[in-house]
């Protein structure tokens, strides 16, 4: 059953006009980060926006928590039991007023300049499609933290999300992504069949199209990630495994960095051969893990100005490279050797 709500800010700080940027944001369960996620919106220093909520929680438990925010923010809150992720979105977009939709989760909290910051930059260039980087907040917990640099960091995943020396044509991610209606419109949205990545499948059609991308440096946004290593493995596992899938359908978008997790889980398992074949090459090889996660540790420690979370990061770092690329091996072996097209269940 679909159910619509709508609820309309104080009088004396609602739109007067039709707004400029509709957030999108799918939601299931997590009531903690939502309440975050809406207090932090409240905060906003560019006024112009509507939020809308697409649940899928059970019992509309979610209602409530945003039912809190009614009087400080301009939303609609839609809901439908069980509503995948890529439904939520189109649905959301189809109740979007805006000339720019912009989707972000939940676990997020977005800083008070962030749209103030996509609107200056959109003023002075036509993008298309458009995102930001995703960072910590120093109230994160270090393995938060840690998650976060591994994410980020260039000795993992080759500084392709979101960074200024970006690698190639920029594709936003679902966490923090903009676009204007009409792309979105003209593409027909988020491809409900395509599960796990279907982000970045929805950029690289938006791109196929001719439309312009580009990064926002100063719109990043906190993301949560997860809360713990076992929860951060099964996520990246996903990741790697929708790679095979997104190989499938655009064969010119896998790229090198893209097959580094999987070069780093066959150097680890398959590097253990070389001490029966030669004591010493086994040696050099343990002795390159030694400094590549050296390296990590060094980077991370300044970053984050904590020799603790330096440490966690380097459990990170190799939880996400061989978490990715075992999804990417078990995927690719199940697509290709036992020609099952559809892949895993992600």
């Amino acid at each position: 059953m679909f159910v619509l709500r709508r609820r309309v800010a104080n009088p004396k700080n609602s739109l007067s006009n039709t707004p400029k940027y509709s957030l999108i944001i799918p939601t299931f369960g997590r009531p903690d980060e939502v309440d975050e996620f809406m207090d932090s919106l409240t905060r906003q220093e560019y006024k112009e926006f509507e939020v809308i909520i697409a649940d899928g929680t059970p019992k509309k438990s979610l209602e409530e928590v945003a039912n809190k925010y009614k009087e400080r923010i301009h939303f609609t809150f839609l809901y439908e039991e069980f509503l995948p992720v890529s439904d939520a979105r189109n649905l959301g977009a189809k109740s979007a007023k805006g000339e720019y939709l912009i989707f972000l989760d939940s676990d997020c909290i977005i800083p008070p300049q962030y749209l103030k910051e996509v609107d200056k930059v959109l003023k002075e260039k036509d993008y298309d499609l458009f995102g930001g980087p995703d960072a910590a907040d120093k109230n994160f917990t270090p393995v938060q933290k840690a998650i976060s640099y591994s994410m980020t960091s260039l000795f993992t995943t080759g500084g392709i999300r979101g960074k200024k020396t970006h690698v190639g044509v920029f594709h936003p991610r679902g966490f923090n992504m903009g676009m204007k209606r009409s792309v979105f419109e003209k593409v027909k949205g988020y491809d409900i069949h395509f599960r796990c990545a279907e982000d970045i499948d929805l950029s690289i059609r938006i791109l196929k199209e001719g439309y312009k991308s580009g990064l926002i440096p100063a719109a990043y946004v906190f993301h949560k990630r997860r809360t713990n290593f076992k929860k951060f493995y099964q996520q990246v596992f996903r990741f790697g495994a929708a790679r095979i899938n997104l190989f499938q359908r655009h064969r010119s978008e896998l790229k090198v960095t893209h097959l580094f997790p999987f070069a780093f889980l066959c150097y680890f398992y398959l590097g253990w051969i070389l001490y029966f074949v030669h004591f010493y090459a086994g040696l050099a090889w343990s002795s390159s893990l030694l400094f590549y996660f050296f390296l990590i540790w060094i980077d991370s420690t300044i970053k984050n100005k904590s020799v603790y979370i330096g440490l966690l990061s380097i459990r990170a770092a190799f939880v996400q490279l061989t978490g990715y690329g075992w999804g990417f091996v078990r995927n690719a072996i199940e697509v290709f050797l036992k020609g099952n097209k559809s892949g895993l269940k992600l």
